[in-house]
């Protein structure tokens, strides 16, 4: 089986990256994290208070590392009202904070350290307009020279953050398509003239794909008035919203395939926006997680690391060549949990995914059962290996999958699925006692017939497949 699996094409060797919010690194208000009692959530007490995230954290650093080569967006909601200053202190007019050189130094810094690109969005709020309401780009100038100056560079920018949701994204008031088409061709002619280095990613977008959080601009409306520009499609996507802004999802569904098929409805939508409008170019999700506003109950837990490798497994087969989650260390999305940087179970998974899913993809056996899932990519490092993720999401029956050769198994499993807890072939994960990483040892399966217990997540190395297209060309 895996010898003659086919390559269906390939995708970014940082496809799988993460988002810092521009928030995390000013400091300020952002999504409160769930008590951790089940009392209900008050609405009007959503945010909390936070100091900038600290990047020079040895283990942030250590496990950030781990999941590279990534891209690191710093953007969202907050960086469209941001302004960079000298120092830290009050954001001038027509702007809501302020990013220090010193704090963008860490971030710089912090790339550095952990082989990661930065990718971010500019300041769009009334502060950077002239006085006809036209967008300058004199802050996204001195962003890209500060960068410069500290020895890095952008390598992706989008214009703005998410310019569908522009009414409270920080826009000037009555802000609309033929006013970002606008602006949009200014941003283009500014990067093409005077940060070359920069993709253009765009536009950005969330909410046009059936939703709890529908757009307020249309994207085909943006496109249409901005015209081609782009090097790079983006697009944003949450299956949901959460409680914090309305949400009442039920986890009994998380692992039912209409939740894991909203990956391909919105992937879907903005495939076919991106044909029309920017034929050809490679697509970007730039952010993404279970729920916006923050996640979910359940996101820090393992049931959530199902939708993450799915998701992933999706899209690197549809050909979507980078997919960034939303985010690495704040709120209930968090790969890693804000106050301490200790792993969450989505974050074992990542690790997995790093380690064993190269970007060249296969196309997996359709497997017998609806709710076993198959994911196949060449191993990042062993010649002609593949590695094939095998997700089974029924809560209550073991799929079979016979094997044409051994295998190398790590199998993902929790005792409760809305825990914290999740164990590697039967070995709890966690951090050694001087906070390491700790080894991911594979259990020797020979081939033939075994079976998926319920509700686990098993990744399978087939080390001798010799398959041609995992094997260099000479």
């Amino acid at each position: 089986m895996a010898t003659e699996l086919k390559a269906i094409g390939t995708v970014d060797i940082r496809f799988q990256s993460y988002n810092i919010e521009m928030v995390e690194v000013t400091g300020g208000r952002f999504w409160k994290p769930y008590p951790r009692t089940a009392r209900a959530f008050d609405q009007r007490d959503r945010y909390s208070a936070r100091p900038p995230i600290d990047l020079t954290n040895a283990r942030l650093r250590l496990l950030a590392a781990a999941l590279s080569p990534a891209y690191l967006r710093v953007s969202g909601t907050w960086a469209n009202a941001t302004f960079l200053a000298d120092a830290p202190g009050k954001p001038p007019p027509g702007f809501n904070s302020v990013l220090s050189h010193d704090q963008w130094r860490g971030v710089v810094e912090f790339a550095r350290a952990v082989d990661a690109e930065i990718v971010t969005s500019f300041a769009i709020s009334p502060g950077s307009r002239d006085a006809d309401g036209v967008w300058k780009p004199d802050q996204a100038q001195q962003l890209v020279d500060t960068t410069r100056t500290l020895g890095g560079r952008i390598a992706a920018a989008e214009f703005m953050n998410e310019p569908t949701l522009a009414a409270t994204n920080g826009a000037p008031a009555g802000y609309d398509a033929t006013a970002y088409g606008r602006d949009f061709k200014i941003f283009r002619d500014w990067v093409r003239r005077d940060a070359p280095e920069t993709l253009i990613l765009g536009p950005g977008s969330v909410g046009d794909a059936p939703s709890p959080s529908g757009a307020g601009i249309a994207t085909r409306d943006l496109l249409a008035a901005s015209g081609a520009g782009v090097d790079r499609f983006s697009y944003h996507h949450y299956n949901t919203i959460s409680p914090r802004c309305g949400g009442h999802d039920d986890p009994a569904q998380a692992l039912s395939e209409g939740w894991l098929a909203r990956t391909d409805a919105t992937r879907a939508t903005y495939q076919a926006l991106r044909d029309t409008f920017e034929p050809g170019k490679p697509i970007w999700l730039t952010e993404t997680a279970d729920a916006a506003c923050g996640g979910s109950r359940w996101d820090r837990t393992f049931l959530d690391t199902f939708r993450y490798l799915d998701q992933l497994g999706r899209l690197a087969k549809a050909g979507v060549q980078v997919v960034m989650h939303n985010t690495l260390a704040a709120s209930d999305y968090g790969l890693l949990d804000e106050a301490t940087f200790r792993p969450r179970p989505s974050y074992w998974a990542a690790l997995l995914w790093r380690r064993l899913m190269g970007p060249i993809v296969l196309d997996a056996d359709r497997a017998a059962s609806p709710d076993l899932h198959l994911y196949a990519h060449c191993h990042p490092t062993m010649a002609g290996a593949v590695s094939l993720l095998a997700i089974n999401t029924s809560r209550r029956a073991s799929r079979p999958l016979t094997l044409s050769d051994s295998a190398e198994q790590y199998a993902l499993h929790a005792a409760r699925l809305q825990g914290t807890i999740v164990q590697l072939n039967e070995k709890t994960l966690a951090l050694t006692a001087d906070g390491r990483l700790p080894r991911l040892e594979a259990h020797a399966t020979p081939a033939g017939a075994i079976r998926l217990a319920p509700a686990t997540i098993t990744f399978l190395v087939f080390p001798n497949a010799a398959n041609p297209a995992c094997s260099p060309r000479r």
